[in-house]
């Protein structure tokens, strides 16, 4: 992915830089709507979606730059966009507990205890709470396609974990990795998307193999599932757009805006603005969806997937188990009256 990248931006770097979609007259910092040239119209998608330096960020972004807390500004609160999050962090935390058994999985080791899964998802939340102070706009949880790279490259090794977490610390510093970031065209990060996310579901269907997945019942509840995700969200999402809509957001965002044009509507503001925003997201409805009928559906242990979690007592006594839960550096020792943090 990487290599792939790294080639098909230097081609369109190349092309750029050569004029290739530079059109006379035509101002890619024009906004769409306000074109008049029928020339420019023409040509308008090729410019902004194939250049590298729409964004300017390359050119305009430093070589270092130490971020540091509360660098935007102080944190703003609202309840409405808080309830939304605590549901959605309850979600991507019963996927980081799939993570954690997926990923005991791959390296052939024993189902994580109780007090692992909880300090995991605490962790999680404690790395959210600093990426909020850093204003990166993004909370912090378990990246499925991680897990995934397990299967695809078969390395599972925890100092290859580190060493990656140490080199994405230095690139942070860089101002110019960002930039090149930035300036990625919106088409290759489509076409990397499609890879990526294509991959995510194929290895994420894998996992039903530890559980019965030619099962009638399980076959039905992962169909429904997905179809309701798709079309459930897909729906309060465009209700209420027209196809020439010429709203101030650009088209990408517009599909997100759903609180203020929603199907959901009621005379309290709150209630339709939670209501039209968790049912426009897809994991909420696939989440819903799978856990009543997984849990409504009579269905054996193995139909249902469910493994026996380790006993913490027994885990203590084999020493490949703590090997392979322990805190690095020994840090587990200092924290073994909290309750959590241990096995």
């Amino acid at each position: 992915v990487p290599l792939g990248l790294v080639i098909t931006w230097a081609a369109a770097f190349l092309l750029t830089e050569a004029g290739a979609y530079s059109y006379k007259g035509c101002d890619t910092n024009i906004p769409s709507s306000n074109i008049v040239s029928e020339h420019c119209r023409k040509h308008v998608s090729r410019m902004k979606h194939c250049r590298v330096d729409t964004s300017h960020a390359f050119k305009s972004s430093p070589w270092f730059r130490f971020p540091y807390p509360l660098q935007w500004g102080t944190p703003v609160f609202h309840w409405k966009m808080a309830i939304v999050m605590c549901v959605v962090s309850i979600i991507a935390s019963v996927d980081s507990v799939g993570s954690y058994h997926a990923s005991s999985l791959l390296v052939s080791s024993r189902p994580p205890t109780p007090g692992v899964v909880s300090r995991g998802i605490g962790l999680e939340g404690l790395s959210s709470i600093l990426a909020g102070l850093w204003g990166t706009g993004t909370g912090s949880t378990t990246l499925t396609e991680n897990v995934h790279t397990i299967a695809v490259t078969k390395m599972g090794s925890r100092r290859a974990v580190e060493l990656g977490a140490c080199v994405l610390i230095v690139l942070s510093l860089v101002g110019k990795v960002g930039g090149f970031i930035a300036s990625i065209p919106e088409v290759m990060v489509a076409a990397l998307l499609c890879f990526m996310w294509a991959m995510l579901a194929a290895l994420g269907l894998s996992n039903l193999r530890y559980s019965e997945a030619g099962s009638s019942r399980n076959i039905i509840i992962v169909g429904l599932s997905l179809f309701f995700s798709l079309s459930i969200p897909a729906y309060f999402q465009q209700y209420g757009i027209s196809p020439n809509s010429n709203l101030s957001v650009p088209s990408y965002f517009q599909p997100y805006i759903v609180t203020s044009h929603g199907p959901f509507r009621t005379k309290y503001e709150g209630v339709n603005y939670i209501m039209n925003t968790l049912l426009s997201l897809h994991m909420v409805i696939a989440f819903i969806v799978a856990v009543i009928l997984d849990n409504t559906v009579p269905g054996s242990r193995q139909e249902r997937g469910v493994y026996v979690w380790s006993e913490s007592e027994a885990a203590r006594r084999e020493p490949a188990v703590v090997k392979d839960y322990e805190l690095p550096f020994r840090v587990g020792r200092i924290f073994r009256w909290v309750k959590w943090v241990g096995l």
